[in-house]
């Protein structure tokens, strides 16, 4: 944490920074395997779930409950062999990440 009285980062700074976190992140496989889920999954998981991205082979899907991550894990490795099809990218292993729940809006009250 940068203290009070330091200058703020340079955008060259923070653009490095990202590119270095981005970097093990393919954005074309991305967009691949958010194509390949709603096959690869029952329409309820397809329809709450989504894939956010692949990074180290690792799938990373955001849940809304536990009850869906649960549901992704028992079928693990039917969803890891859907995405085989993206060869060298393709996942080993899923890790659900449980969502915020969204707050209602001002007119739902």
């Amino acid at each position: 944490m940068r203290q009070r009285d330091e200058q703020p980062s340079t955008l060259g700074e923070l653009l490095d920074t990202l590119a270095g976190r981005l970097r093990r992140v393919d954005l074309r496989l991305i967009d691949e395997a958010r194509a390949l889920w709603p096959s690869a999954v029952e329409p309820a998981i397809a329809e709450h779930c989504r894939v956010e991205l692949i990074k180290d082979q690792v799938l990373i899907v955001s849940v809304p409950s536990g009850a869906f991550a649960q549901r992704i894990q028992q079928h693990t490795k039917s969803i890891l062999g859907s995405f085989s099809t993206l060869s060298s990218g393709a996942p080993t292993s899923i890790k659900t990440v449980l969502r915020e729940a969204e707050k209602p809006s001002e007119s739902a009250r």
